[in-house]
């Protein structure tokens, strides 16, 4: 069975008459739209999209500190006041 990440679900035939309706309906929370009982994607707003793409960074840069907290030995000392 197929996992939805959404509380809100909706027909992909009930979307496609009003997908703005659709968004209000859910108070702006993720969609699920299914085709045939299955998602087939997820509707979110503008601004869910956005604090979804920070997180994905905030997430390559934490892999990327971690990385280079294992190579400190290669590290350069810098004085930030000499810049």
């Amino acid at each position: 069975m197929q996992a939805i990440y959404a509380d809100y679900c909706v027909s992909i035939s009930e979307f496609k008459k009003n997908p703005a309706q659709t968004l209000r309906s859910a108070e702006n929370k993720p969609v699920a739209v299914l085709s045939h009982n299955r998602t087939a994607f997820y509707m979110v707003t503008p601004e869910l999209f956005e604090a979804m793409v920070d997180a994905l960074a905030d997430l390559e840069l934490a892999e990327l500190a971690k990385k280079r907290m294992t190579q400190i030995d290669q590290a350069i000392e810098v004085d930030i006041d000499s810049i």
